[in-house]
């Protein structure tokens, strides 16, 4: 398994459980005022892979995901996944998600009704600074650093979470946002994927979806 493909592997299990973080209802879209704030496919190049995410009726929280993985500090595995789901309302038209897909970057946005608690989430993001976690205490460990990157949206949160792994090391990204009441959070992960016609790279591309999904956000 290469490094890129490791990183996703440990980003599902950990981390991007944000992309999991659904909350429970029918799978219908939400309300006029949710569906409007989001981005569409006509928001992104033609050859983009754009898919809007529906979860299944009655499915708890994270039941589509592996349990967390162990780590030093303790918690630091899933701590940002808690973090989205205590502050999270639970039941239809409360969020909304799609996934983007480029030749190099697949990008899952969730959008909420409800505000995240981003104090909270700054909070786990510095303790799990520097952390590492296993597959199973047999296996080697894994070296994970979190690193808040520069935004132009002071509000945001923007981290880089590197991975090493006998001597590779890759990257995924997220963010976390409050827009008036509104929440986002996102994450991208390196995918490459020659099927899809338009490049993408991480982590400008990334930057630029959520920049502009933070801007419709802000339309009324």
């Amino acid at each position: 398994m290469g490094a890129a493909s490791k990183a996703v592997v440990i980003a599902v299990a950990m981390v991007v459980s944000l992309s999991g973080c659904a909350v429970e209802g029918t799978p219908t879209w939400p309300g006029a005022r949710l569906n409007a704030t989001l981005l569409t496919a006509e928001d992104f190049p033609p050859g983009v892979r754009f898919d809007r995410v529906v979860e299944e009726p009655g499915t708890p929280d994270g039941a589509d995901r592996p349990p967390a993985m162990e780590s030093e500090p303790e918690g630091c595995a899933d701590g940002l996944t808690k973090d989205i789901a205590a502050s999270v309302d639970r039941g239809p038209g409360s969020s909304a998600k799609y996934n983007v897909s480029y030749d190099g970057a697949r990008i899952v946005m969730t959008i909420l009704v409800a505000a995240l608690d981003l104090r909270r989430l700054e909070a786990t993001a510095t303790r799990c600074e520097l952390y590492v976690t296993y597959f199973d205490r047999a296996s080697d460990p894994i070296l994970m650093t979190t690193t808040k990157m520069e935004s132009s949206r002071p509000q945001s949160l923007t981290y880089q979470q590197t991975m090493q792994l006998q001597g590779e090391e890759s990257s995924v990204y997220f963010t976390f946002e409050n827009i008036g009441e509104s929440g986002m959070f996102g994450i991208a992960f390196p995918t490459p994927d020659s099927t899809i016609s338009v490049k993408g790279s991480l982590p400008q591309t990334f930057l630029d979806v959520t920049a502009k999904q933070a801007e419709r956000l802000r339309q009324p």
